[in-house]
């Protein structure tokens, strides 16, 4: 129950995984299915985002509406919902409420700022979370405004969190004879913990991390470098036997002997990236490409969209899973690691009608008939796709 990114990226995981996803719907369907690349009249990230899934549509501002979602509640292990906080609970759908007369129910709850705390009740976008939680003071360069990736990252790493949750609250109940329970998923905190040690270094030694462009600090080198045809390169050679094969690489060996430790790199970060830098500078991104494979020095060119699709490692490894969307393939990426035994799969897209599994779910979970299927969709309480 929820709309646009973290909650449902969360059932996608699950989806992907073998779980059985129900997908509540507004009358009006999820907003997503309107947002940003459209192929007649379908956003592909719906496509993506709801692969797997079968999709209700219920109107829960209307008591009807809310008791149909109880009765399909009643059915379920896990419930995923990222309304604000509260909302629920305004609409008697209260988690407590919920596992009382289910013990064994997981209410997974995904929010800004989580259920409780001064800002639990403010709105809380990927965007936001992702300022207030130091993520985006770190991005970009030093002295100019800080830049986002051109992804609702935030969201993508509180659905993580909010998977893995369901899966150690799974693992309790039926592992360790455990109930139910309820977990607390704010985006804020999914954001803070990838900052790595930009809290500790604060707290103890005093220190605030700064954004660093195209380098990490700390780390040399590694960074991005401009190759003679406009393209660019990726290259980390931070441990020791790494950089001297660079040095060798670039003809630089007197590097590799004057700072041989991370600690001497990172005080001459400047003169070593600029040495590689003139290095790839002089070679297209080709031969820089066949220099750094020949010496084994870890680099990658940075790829778009494109060149993620046509890279044959990703091709051979079967990285992207194909469904049917009005009788043509599409690419979808995968969604987890590779399993031997039990490997994730999309076996379809999301669909191109809200409420497209409306009838199926009501009839065969809650035994609706045709003439109860139909009052409801007469109310406004459904739509049957």
């Amino acid at each position: 129950m929820g709309q646009l990114v973290a909650g449902p990226m969360a059932g996608t995981w699950l989806a992907w995984l073998g779980a059985e996803v129900i997908k509540i719907e507004p009358p009006g369907g999820d907003p997503i299915r309107t947002w940003r690349g459209m192929e007649g009249g379908t956003s592909l990230w719906w496509r993506s985002l709801s692969r797997n899934k079968r999709c209700v549509a219920l109107d829960l501002r209307a008591e009807a509406g809310r008791d149909l979602a109880r009765r399909l509640i009643d059915t379920a292990d896990v419930l995923i919902e990222n309304f604000r906080p509260g909302t629920l609970e305004r609409w008697g759908l209260d988690p407590e409420d919920l596992r009382r007369q289910r013990p064994a129910l997981i209410v997974a709850r995904v929010s800004g700022f989580g259920q409780d705390g001064p800002y639990a009740r403010r709105p809380g976008y990927a965007s936001v979370c992702e300022a207030m939680a130091g993520l985006r003071h770190v991005t970009g360069h030093p002295g100019a405004p800080p830049v986002r990736p051109n992804l609702s990252l935030g969201d993508s790493l509180a659905a993580l969190h909010t998977a893995f949750g369901v899966m150690t609250a799974l693992y309790h109940r039926d592992g360790r004879s455990g109930g139910g329970q309820i977990i607390d998923t704010a985006i804020t905190e999914a954001v803070m913990a990838m900052t790595e040690a930009m809290i500790p270094e604060r707290d103890r030694l005093g220190l605030t991390r700064q954004p660093s462009g195209t380098t990490i600090t700390g780390i040399v080198p590694s960074n991005a470098y401009p190759c003679q045809d406009g393209k660019w390169l990726v290259i980390g050679a931070n441990g020791e036997a790494l950089f001297r094969r660079l040095c060798a690489v670039i003809g630089r060996p007197d590097l590799a002997e004057a700072h041989g430790s991370n600690v001497a790199r990172v005080a001459h970060q400047a003169e070593i990236d600029a040495a590689i830098g003139h290095w790839t500078g002089q070679h297209t991104q080709r031969e820089a490409t066949l220099a750094l494979l020949e010496a084994e020095v870890p680099f990658g060119p940075i790829y778009d969209a494109q060149d993620v699709l046509a890279d044959p490692h990703y091709q051979q490894r079967g990285v992207f899973e194909r469904v049917e969307v009005a009788g043509r393939p599409l690419a979808l990426s995968p969604l987890g690691p590779k399993l031997s035994a039990t490997p994730g799969e999309s076996r379809w897209a999301g669909p191109d009608a809200v409420g497209a599994d409306t009838d199926a779910v009501l009839s065969g979970l809650l035994g609706l008939d045709p003439p109860a299927l139909a009052a409801l969709e007469a109310d406004g309480i459904i739509v049957r796709g």
